[in-house]
């Protein structure tokens, strides 16, 4: 039940941003916090609606089908909380955790307290490469929410989601979040390692350890040393190597190739995957404890399906950064933009990016519209994932139909591809998942959506 009080002296407590709204969502009251972290004044706010000053909006956001605590605390007067994205006087956005609380003040009306828990503005949640994690929608404010608590301990992290989805980008955001943000990132993609490079690579090499060795290595995981090793892609790792790290990351002792001296380093791990890895575990291909080892804290990375919200965001960041390397000033029309909002993405923010880079190299003029979209990127959107061409090693034959198909619509085209390598794999969904660059669970879901049996 809510506690009776004076609102201002209640307010006047916090450390935290805190304001009080009434049953007509005008602010009666803000403390000290929130006037601070959102560069107003207090007579700026008072008697304001609070979805006016938090988010610029014309209308509460429980209307705009966003979430929001608001009516569910006026309702049973309990206590409720989610993620948000606010706005202050100067555009910056603020990713925060509202929790909402009922009040009654001295006269009896019933209140909301709203405590403000800042995760990170947008100037802050950026990665080694200066490059921010941009999104508004909960699903990726969630995520952020779990990075920041990762990033507060050593635990070991293991980041799971689609290709495309941006793994790499929020490691090095983690990283940039710890207390370890002073000491190196490293990068090792698991995907290219042979069982001797493996060693040599995160293990370091003395000189003359085998033919060609003509000097000493320092191997990743010494060079990582107090800082973070990012392991992207884990899940490709064969038995023989995911044995070898399993030792390294128990002790973290190991020796270099060809040394006899035991050596120790101070490393994070963070991991990710594109595969189910406890799927993998049951399944033998991964091994159960080298799981559990990283898998200390699991997060996921959301698909573009999850967050279209975040879709025009995505498209002007990137945008921006093609067009300052290009010297050029490209842009897409509204209904490009929301073709876009549409589309399945299966490549997601690598896909979209591939995308804005092929518009805006083909572009004669400073508008991408419909028509040219599907005229120019015929090619390249027929492919599942556009980070990928189409396959060279496709039978000339189908690879000629794909090709020949640019007058299609885009969905067409991807029906039709999806109906070829079905048929040049012989129906095995697995082979054409993995020729395609995505999860079985996608395809069928495509399956199912052109009705390919």
């Amino acid at each position: 039940m809510p506690v009776t009080v004076d609102i201002q002296s209640l307010v006047d407590t916090h450390d935290d941003p805190f304001m009080v709204i009434d049953k007509s969502y005008s602010i009666v009251a803000v403390n000290d916090a929130f006037t601070h972290s959102y560069k107003i004044n207090a007579s700026e706010v008072i008697g304001k609606h609070c979805y006016e000053t938090s988010h610029s909006n014309s209308k509460p956001c429980d209307q705009l089908g966003e979430q929001c605590p608001y009516q569910k605390v006026f309702d049973d007067q309990k206590i409720h909380s989610c993620l948000h994205v606010h706005h202050d006087k100067t555009c910056n956005h603020h990713r925060v955790r509202v929790t909402a609380y009922p009040l009654k003040g001295k006269n009896g009306e019933l209140y909301l307290g709203e405590r403000i828990q800042e995760l990170h503005t947008e100037e802050e949640e950026r990665t080694e490469k200066g490059i921010s994690m941009l999104g508004v929608s909960p699903v990726f404010l969630r995520m952020i929410e779990q990075l920041l608590y990762a990033a507060k301990g050593n635990a070991p992290v293991l980041l799971q989601g689609e290709t495309g989805t941006g793994k790499e980008l929020a490691a090095s955001f983690l990283h940039q979040q710890s207390i370890r943000k002073k000491g190196p990132f490293l990068t090792l993609d698991c995907t290219v390692l042979t069982e001797s490079l493996f060693e040599s690579e995160v293990f370091g090499h003395e000189k003359g350890a085998f033919t060609g060795s003509i000097g000493k290595k320092t191997g990743m995981f010494e060079q990582a040393n107090s800082g973070t090793l990012f392991l992207d892609e884990v899940g490709e790792l064969p038995p023989i190597m995911q044995a070898k790290l399993l030792r390294v990351l128990e002790s973290g002792e190991f020796r270099r190739v060809g040394g006899t001296q035991t050596l120790y380093a101070d490393v994070r791990i963070v991991c990710a995957t594109n595969r189910d890895l406890l799927y993998e575990v049951k399944a033998g291909n991964f091994r159960e404890d080298l799981y559990y080892r990283i898998a200390c804290i699991t997060i996921s990375t959301p698909n573009l399906r999850e967050r279209s919200e975040d879709i025009p965001l995505l498209i002007y960041s990137l945008l921006n950064r093609i067009n300052q390397i290009r010297q050029s000033k490209v842009c897409l029309t509204s209904d490009v933009i929301s073709w876009l909002k549409n589309y399945d993405f299966p490549g997601n923010i690598r896909e979209l990016r591939n995308i804005l880079h092929a518009a805006a190299a083909s572009s004669h003029n400073k508008h991408i519209d419909m028509e040219q979209l599907q005229r120019v990127l015929a090619p390249s959107i027929c492919s599942i994932d556009s980070s990928q061409s189409i396959k060279t090693d496709l039978p000339p034959m189908i690879r000629e139909e794909i090709q020949h198909k640019e007058q299609q619509s885009l969905a067409d085209m991807e029906q039709e591809k999806i109906a070829l390598l079905l048929k040049q794999f012989s129906g095995n969904r697995k082979q054409v998942a993995a020729h395609l660059g995505i999860s079985v669970r996608t395809l069928y879901r495509k399956l199912n959506k052109y009705a390919i049996r």
